[in-house]
């Protein structure tokens, strides 16, 4: 009877060896997904839905109680895209989804994803000109992000959280006072209200936060800019 031999040749032992690295290698880099800095280009904005404006204006309302469930990538991306994406009007040249003064467009979005198919936890920058996003940092920040707003729990509930922020010196260079005090918080609004009937036009909802420490908001998301909206998004309990 033979003996069987479970001994490599110094060569096979480092074939073996590099596998394992690359193949571990691979691994780690489909569990981790996208680092700092990298980008996720978003599905393609849908044109045409079956709600009509005036029903989603009916149906609006805040909701607060979200159901413990993700919400898809493009669902994100289109709630993205109606909040401040980019178009182009062959007549007035405007280029995002709100009207802004002056064409200044001073307002950035942010997603603050937990529960988003195919995207890691983390904060996200979108990219109206691409329609992507940028991810900023790993882990999920929904618990902070609810804090950080005098406790409103159903933020850290709801799959993730559009943030809107503004750089006022955009418009203020232009416009002044006015520019800082009126124009900037009425493009914040023209926003907001875009994903209030985004949201119900895909089942969704809602509700737009404004009761938060802004400095404790731009801790999070480690940015210059001034926050004004937090807008939770999920799918409703009721």
């Amino acid at each position: 009877m033979g003996v069987f031999s479970t001994r490599e040749t110094p060569m096979k032992s480092k074939i073996c060896v590099g596998t394992a690295v690359l193949l571990f290698l691979s691994v780690c880099s489909a569990v981790q997904g996208p680092i700092a800095g990298e980008r996720v280009l978003l599905p393609e904005p849908r044109l045409s839905g079956s709600v009509s404006v005036e029903t989603a204006l009916n149906r609006r309302r805040s909701v607060r109680d979200f159901r413990n469930t993700s919400i898809s990538l493009r669902d994100a991306s289109q709630l993205l895209w109606a909040c401040t994406g980019r178009r182009i009007d062959g007549i007035s040249r405007a280029s995002r989804t709100y009207p802004s003064a002056g064409g200044l467009y001073p307002l950035s979005v942010y997603l603050v994803a937990g529960k988003v198919q195919s995207l890691r936890e983390g904060i996200y920058r979108y990219i109206p000109e691409d329609h992507a996003l940028e991810l900023l940092k790993t882990g999920d920040y929904r618990q902070r992000l609810a804090q950080a707003a005098i406790g409103q729990v159903f933020i850290a509930e709801a799959p993730a959280s559009i943030i809107i922020t503004a750089l006022y010196r955009k418009t203020e260079r232009v416009y002044g006072k006015r520019g800082k005090e009126r124009y900037v918080p009425m493009d914040a609004g023209h926003a907001a209200e875009n994903v209030y009937l985004q949201a119900v036009s895909l089942g969704m909802g809602t509700v737009a936060v404004g009761a938060f420490i802004d400095e404790r908001v731009k801790s999070i998301l480690e940015v210059e800019e001034a926050p004004l909206y937090i807008l939770p998004v999920g799918w409703p309990r009721k």
